[in-house]
């Protein structure tokens, strides 16, 4: 880490401090995460684990890069060296005087559509995708970043913790205890994001699990078996 110089901290992700940093002999700037260290357990956090290992296999435009991992100084902390963005949808959504255009949106969202189409090609669910996790550089390119929940799936495919994607994107079978996911979360925190593009603010901003669930269906309908096919079985 010591060919890098910190400027600023830019934020904090699911598992990590990131820091705006200069490459000190080329100057290029770059995203510095830190990686949380599980101060009672030896080595790296498994999401940690996770995370290097799907993002070192994964190359797409529309995928935050992965340069490299490097050592602190005292070789007690590690770090990711990023593609650095320069804002977020998020903090963008938060600042914007003037609504996203149709334009607009559809242009961001076809980014994030095909950075989740090369991501489910190459088997991988991101399980947190929302408007703090899609980075955005001053070109106008969409990153999709934070990986440290995502995972790699299989077909058939096993059980995994429910207890993923922030409420506000989470997906309906998620909410009512599915340990069996697939791509179809991540296609349903898409969608969530889509509306609050268009709407300038959360789709269904719930505050809790059960109004979430009231959320969702005030909004669409009561499921049933012949739409949700083993919906009883939940």
């Amino acid at each position: 880490v010591n060919d890098y110089e910190k400027l600023n901290r830019v934020g904090e992700g699911t598992y990590g401090v990131v820091y705006r940093a200069r490459h000190i002999k080329t100057n290029k700037i770059v995203a510095l995460k830190r990686v949380r260290m599980e101060e009672e357990k030896d080595g790296l956090p498994i999401s940690s684990l996770r995370e290097i290992n799907i993002l070192l296999n994964l190359r797409h435009k529309n995928i935050v890069e992965l340069k490299e991992v490097v050592v602190g100084k005292r070789l007690d902390s590690i770090f990711l060296v990023m593609e650095y963005c320069e804002q977020d949808l998020a903090n963008l959504l938060d600042n914007m005087i003037n609504h996203f255009t149709e334009a607009q949106v559809k242009c961001i969202m076809l980014q994030l559509f095909d950075g989740l189409d090369y991501m489910h090609e190459h088997f991988i669910i991101h399980r947190d995708l929302k408007v703090s996790n899609l980075l955005m550089n001053d070109n106008g390119t969409l990153k999709i970043a934070d990986f440290g929940l995502a995972r790699k799936f299989s077909i058939p495919n096993g059980p995994m913790t429910p207890r993923v994607v922030t409420l506000w994107y989470r997906a309906p079978e998620l909410l009512l205890g599915s340990k069996m996911q697939t791509t179809a979360i991540d296609i349903w925190s898409a969608a969530c994001i889509f509306g609050e593009l268009l709407l300038h603010k959360p789709l269904l901003p719930g505050r809790s699990e059960l109004n979430q669930i009231d959320l969702i269906i005030n909004l669409l309908g009561t499921p049933n078996e012949t739409i949700w096919p083993d919906l009883s079985s939940l």
